[in-house]
């Protein structure tokens, strides 16, 4: 079948959605790029010259369910949310919280993580954390920038004072208008909820089952 020049130059206008999911985009390459900042024990870090963590680990099963292959790219604060944006990255794992500013500028996956925090003044140094008391007593999550919502990366004080705060949702962002996307990585994510591999996870680096929000 042949086609006038000038079809052809129609042809693209005839469904402009036709490339735009990233969900092509993510199957073509088999590849799912994810960015994090590797400096936030037990979330995401370096162990010598190995990258771990929960985050990391969770990365890997979604990709694995996805059936592609985890891309890990390290970046700071500065870079991650805007290469998201921008399509430099297809998503961020990096203990980051929903919150309506987030939500103006990015579509999120289900909630895979819950945290009660009450954000103060970060430490310099940042030790790794092991456990539900050492998450309540050290530093955990950090105030964010304005534009950027929050990033759990800051201190909590006390006990008392984390239980006060409403319960955080951690998710993953990526760029908005990825229906089909959307659609695979939640299947993914409550793939790994509906087996116990999530809670799993979550116990291996926090000795708390944090995929579930906290009871009241």
């Amino acid at each position: 079948m042949r086609f006038l020049p000038g079809l052809l130059l129609l042809l693209p206008l005839i469904n402009p959605l036709a490339h735009a999911e990233m969900f092509d985009d993510v199957f073509d390459r088999g590849e799912l790029r994810i960015a994090l900042e590797a400096n936030t024990p037990p979330f995401n870090f370096m162990e010598g010259e190995k990258l771990t963590g929960f985050e990391v680990e969770l990365g890997e099963l979604l990709a694995r369910e996805m059936d592609v292959r985890a891309s890990f790219i390290t970046t700071d604060d500065s870079e991650l949310l805007p290469g998201v944006e921008s399509g430099k990255y297809d998503v961020a794992i990096n203990h980051i919280a929903v919150t309506p500013e987030l939500q103006d500028r990015f579509d999120f996956s289900e909630p895979y993580s819950y945290s009660k925090a009450y954000l103060i003044a970060p430490k310099p140094e940042k030790p790794r954390l092991s456990s539900l008391d050492a998450i309540n007593g050290s530093q955990f999550v950090r105030p964010p920038r304005p534009p950027e919502g929050v990033d759990l990366r800051s201190q909590v004080t006390t006990r008392r004072a984390a239980a006060k705060d409403p319960t955080l949702s951690l998710a993953i962002p990526f760029q908005k208008g990825n229906p089909a996307f959307k659609s695979s990585l939640d299947k993914a994510l409550q793939r790994i909820k509906a087996d116990g591999r999530l809670t799993a996870l979550s116990q291996k680096w926090f000795e708390t089952d944090m995929s579930k929000p906290a009871k009241p």
